[in-house]
């Protein structure tokens, strides 16, 4: 037990989130590993906006290859613009078109086969057909703006750059520009943007791997997470609720053979158990010698006034009375007595340690026996320590109780005109107080019995009867509580009776 403090106030309770005690613990273990994955999942929205871009640039690239061309076109010989339409057409892989007005004067795929062809859908593979259908979902799901579809390739007329989107999830951009300012003619080119779509399908296919591969290892992180913490922590909380429901005698808390904070949190649910069912078996012990203690005064107190109502000797009548009235002496000072036990280890867990003059404490002691008489015939003896070398820290009441018990029972036992020695030394970090009687002694195979609760090995002269039996066990609890110890010895020198030792840590000297 420490030695000053008071309990400290108990930490308010943590505030919870409503929602967290409606999920297991492994549920969200669970939900908070999958949570930064699906904010990686995220990213597969944002190659759309990649893929906007990409467009783009490949829009803007093919108006500058059109003005190219066509400032090409225009300073070259009208004879050599065929030609030179069908070479470039299959060198840059797009369909070249020269307008007049609305005719058509020249067309790259006229004399040559076509640079690029488009992919009917329905013979596309599985794979292909499964990519198509993720573009159309991430477009809904992001609301990406709607491309028109594409039917035929345009002719002349239109704005200088055109989108459109194919069956098979590719794209066609047309350009137009006109070769000067003095001709009508016009170049269309049209070319089919498919890597782009390669290339936002590779990285979303990649991407996706990385996720579903992280999908999978959370999900085994969590499963070995509500393995290692949350089964544990279920399997603790049914014991502990066997042991609130107290059905069964024996409850085993399981213990788990690991070094953390579950770890620890077994063992002491374990020994918290242990300490508890101790406890349980004391205080049943304790009630079943109480109602013992109880029976024997409260049974001669009954027979005391049962033979007084047939009893007309007043002399007779005046011995049973006095019968009757120390065995209400005798019922007053045991429940007392229980009592200062039942609620002793509770205070004392509460109360405030100060620094205790050992030797000035026995002085005021001893002044106040000799006041109320309680030496009787019998002589105390005290050295007394020099003033402030015997101190301790703890509860000056409780400590004056556990002395007057020993010198209580070192009374109880000494024979008329007796002498009881009491005395109070510090040696090193220890304080120790002495009491010594002159009565029978102690066998050795009692010593540790006679602090027991309710024991009592009492002589004749010893007056059996006006002792609880719980003093020198009070004695013992407080002792202890001041992290001491108490011990019976035989007396030097052979000396008869018996001499009590209750050990201190000693007060650090006062500054």
């Amino acid at each position: 037990m420490a030695l000053a403090t008071d309990s400290p106030p108990a930490d308010p309770p943590p505030r919870l989130l409503r929602w967290t005690g409606r999920l297991s613990l492994a549920r969200r273990i669970l939900l908070v590993n999958l949570l930064p994955i699906a904010l990686l999942a995220g990213s597969l929205f944002y190659l759309d906006a990649i893929r906007n871009r990409l467009l783009a640039e490949r829009v803007a690239q093919a108006v500058s290859e059109n003005r190219l061309i066509a400032a090409m076109l225009q300073a070259s010989p009208k004879a050599m613009r065929t030609e030179q339409i069908d070479r470039l057409g299959q060198l840059a892989g797009m369909r070249l078109r020269l307008f007049d007005g609305h005719k058509l004067i020249s067309d790259s795929w006229k004399n040559r086969k076509p640079s690029f062809a488009l992919t009917n859908p329905d013979q596309e593979p599985w794979d292909k057909a499964l990519a198509a259908s993720l573009d159309d979902a991430i477009d809904a799901l992001v609301s990406a703006p709607p491309v028109p579809r594409f039917k035929a390739f345009s002719g002349p007329d239109g704005p200088p750059a055109t989108l459109h989107l194919t069956d098979d999830r590719t794209h066609i951009i047309s350009a137009r520009t006109s070769l000067g300012p003095e001709t009508s003619e016009i170049l269309v080119i049209d070319r089919n943007v498919r890597d782009v779509r390669r290339l936002v399908r590779a990285e979303r296919a990649r991407l996706g791997l990385i996720i579903g591969m992280s999908i999978l290892s959370s999900i085994l992180l969590s499963f070995f997470l509500a393995r290692t913490i949350a089964r544990p922590l279920g399997a603790l909380a049914m014991a502990a609720e066997r042991v609130r429901l107290g059905r069964a005698r024996e409850i085993v808390i399981p213990r788990f053979d690991r070094q953390d904070e579950i770890g620890a949190l077994a063992n002491a649910l374990a020994e918290m158990t242990e300490n508890l069912r101790d406890r349980i078996d004391a205080t049943e012990a304790f009630a079943a010698d109480v109602a013992h203690e109880l029976r024997n005064p409260l049974a001669s107190l009954s027979s005391a006034l049962e033979a007084m109502q047939s009893v007309d000797d007043p002399e007779l009548k005046a011995q049973l009375m006095a019968i009757a009235t120390e065995d209400v002496r005798r019922l007053d000072r045991l429940i007392t007595d229980i009592a200062e036990a039942s609620r002793l280890e509770p205070q004392l867990t509460r109360t405030r340690f100060d620094r205790i003059d050992i030797g000035r404490l026995i002085e005021t002691l001893l002044k106040e026996r000799d006041a109320r008489g309680a030496n009787r015939a019998v002589r105390i003896a005290f050295a007394r320590p020099q003033r402030g070398s015997a101190a301790i820290m703890g509860d000056a009441g409780r400590v004056s109780r556990a002395i007057e018990n020993l010198i209580d029972n070192a009374v109880s036992f000494s024979p008329p005109k007796g002498v009881v020695q009491i005395s109070a030394t510090r040696s090193g970090d220890t304080v120790r107080v002495i009491v010594e009687d002159e009565g029978p002694g102690i066998a050795a195979s009692q010593r540790e019995a006679i602090f027991e609760r309710f024991h009592s090995d009492r002589p004749d002269m010893a007056s059996f009867g006006k002792h609880s039996g719980l003093g020198l066990s009070i004695a013992r609890t407080i002792v202890s509580a001041h992290e001491g110890k108490i011990e019976v010895r035989d007396r030097p020198q052979k000396q008869t009776g018996a001499l009590f030792i209750m050990t201190f840590p000693a007060a650090s000297s006062a500054r």
